[in-house]
C-alpha cells in the first residue's frame, strides 16, 4: 500500500509475528510511529514485511495486526469480508439461542472488536484505537452482514482508557429501539439491557456451562444449589430447570437480583424455590459456614481479579479463599463450578488456586470437567491468550 508509515521492530522481536500473534508492544518497535488507529507497515530489523497493523500511541499494545499477507489491502472491503467471515462461522457452529457472539477481537481477525447479537439486534464494542478508527466502515459491514436492525455502541470498558479513547455508548443504527430485550438460551426465556448491563448486556460466554449445570443437577438429583456472584441469574434458571428444589443467588447488585427473581417466574419456576441475597459472596460464604449450611452443588462465577499477570497474586488470593469456603459448604458428593475470567490467571494457575484451597479445606475432589467459553467465543492457536475463561467442575470427595 502505497504511502503507508513503517513501524521497524528491534532485532529479534519479529518471532512472535512470524508465528502470526497479532500483538507488538512498545518495547519492541525500534523505530517508527503514526496516528492513532491508522494502518502501518510493519517491518523486521532488517526491512522484511511481517504485518499490516492499526498503530496505538497510548497503548503499550502498540500494534495490532490485521494482515500478515504483503499482497492483501486493508480497506473497507478487507472489513466486509472479516466479518461476513466472522458471521459465517458462528452459523455453522451448534449455538443453541438467538444471544450469540458474532466477532470475538483478535480471534476472528479483528483486534479491539466485539460484537454480540441480541434476536435482530447487536451491540459492539470498540476497544482499540484501529476498530474506533474503522468504525463507520465496520458498523456498515456489521449491518449488511446480518441485516439487523440496530447496533448499540458500548464502548465503556477499561480498555478503551489504555488506548487513550473516552467512552462511548449509544445508538449507532437504529436510535430509538428500545434497549430492554429478551433472548432464548436452552429453551430458557432471559432478559437483559444492553445500555447498562455488564459488558454487552449478558454472559453469552457461559451459555453451554449454564446448560451443563442443568444437565448435572438432573444427573445427579442435587437439590440445594447456591449461585455466588449469580448476577441477572442465568445459573439459577438452569439449576432450577434441572430440578433444584432450592436455589440461593447471591449479587452485591440490587437491580441484578430483581432480574434473578423475573427470569424464575418468567420460566415457570415457583418463587418459593428461588431465594436472593444482597451481600458480599466472601462474606455470605463464612456466614454460610459458621451456621452449618451445607448445600449440594455451588457455582462461583466472579468478577475479573486480575485483569494482568501483574495482579495475579493478590487475585489468587481471592480465588482461593473463595473456593476453600465453597468446597467446606459442599455436601459429601456435591458439585462445584468455579470459574476465572481473569486474563491474568492461567488455566494451569487457576488449577493450582483451586487445588491449594482443597488442601486447606482437608477435601479432595474429582475434576468432573474443564470448563471454558461457549464454542462462539473461540480461542486460536496463534493467540491463545484468547482463553480469558476457564473453570472446573469439580465432584466433592
Amino acid at each position: 500500500m502505497t504511502g503507508m508509515k513503517t513501524i521497524r521492530l528491534r532485532p529479534g522481536k519479529e518471532r512472535s509475528l512470524q508465528r502470526r500473534h497479532p500483538w507488538v508492544f512498545e518495547g519492541s518497535i525500534g523505530k517508527g510511529s503514526a496516528d492513532a488507529g491508522e494502518t502501518v507497515r510493519v517491518e523486521d530489523a532488517e526491512g522484511r514485511f511481517l504485518a499490516w497493523g492499526a498503530y496505538s500511541p497510548a497503548s503499550q499494545i502498540r500494534v495490532r495486526a490485521w494482515s500478515f499477507d504483503e499482497a492483501e489491502r486493508v480497506d473497507p472491503a478487507f472489513f466486509a469480508n472479516r466479518i461476513c467471515r466472522a458471521v459465517a462461522l458462528r452459523q455453522r457452529l451448534p449455538i443453541n439461542s438467538d444471544g450469540v457472539r458474532l466477532v470475538h477481537g483478535e480471534a476472528d481477525g479483528l483486534p479491539g472488536l466485539v460484537v454480540d447479537r441480541y434476536g435482530d439486534t447487536l451491540c459492539a464494542q470498540f476497544l482499540s484505537a484501529g476498530a474506533e478508527r474503522w468504525k463507520p466502515v465496520l458498523t456498515d459491514a456489521l449491518m449488511a452482514s446480518t441485516g439487523s436492525a440496530a447496533l448499540f455502541e458500548r464502548s465503556d470498558t477499561n480498555a478503551r482508557g489504555l488506548e487513550g479513547l473516552p467512552a462511548a455508548t449509544g445508538w449507532l443504527r437504529g436510535a430509538g429501539a428500545s434497549t430492554e430485550l429478551q433472548i432464548e438460551e436452552n429453551g430458557w426465556r432471559l432478559t437483559l439491557d444492553v445500555a447498562s448491563g455488564h459488558k454487552t448486556g449478558f454472559y453469552l460466554d457461559q451459555r453451554d456451562n449454564r446448560a451443563l449445570l442443568a444437565a448435572w443437577v438432573r444427573h445427579f438429583g442435587l437439590r440445594r444449589v447456591l449461585n455466588g456472584y449469580c448476577y441477572t441469574g442465568g445459573f439459577t434458571v438452569a439449576a432450577l430447570a434441572g430440578g433444584a428444589l432450592e436455589v440461593t443467588s447471591v449479587d452485591s447488585s440490587g437491580p441484578a437480583l430483581a432480574r434473578v427473581q423475573q427470569h424464575v417466574e418468567s420460566n415457570g419456576y415457583a418463587a418459593a424455590g428461588s431465594r436472593v441475597v444482597d451481600a458480599d459472596v466472601n462474606q455470605f460464604l463464612r456466614n454460610s459456614l459458621a451456621a452449618g449450611e451445607r448445600f449440594d452443588a455451588i457455582v462461583l462465577d466472579p468478577p475479573k481479579f486480575a485483569p494482568t499477570a501483574a495482579h495475579a497474586e493478590r487475585a489468587a488470593r481471592a480465588y482461593k479463599d473463595i473456593n476453600r469456603l465453597a468446597l467446606m459448604l459442599l455436601a459429601p458428593g456435591g458439585l462445584l463450578l468455579t470459574f476465572s475470567c481473569s486474563g491474568g490467571i492461567s488455566a494451569d494457575l487457576f488449577h493450582k488456586i483451586v487445588a491449594g484451597a482443597g488442601l486447606d479445606a482437608g477435601v479432595n475432589a474429582a475434576i468432573l470437567r474443564r470448563l471454558e467459553g461457549a464454542c462462539d467465543h473461540p480461542t486460536t492457536i496463534e493467540f491463545p491468550e484468547g482463553e480469558y475463561l476457564k473453570g472446573l467442575a469439580l465432584l466433592k470427595q
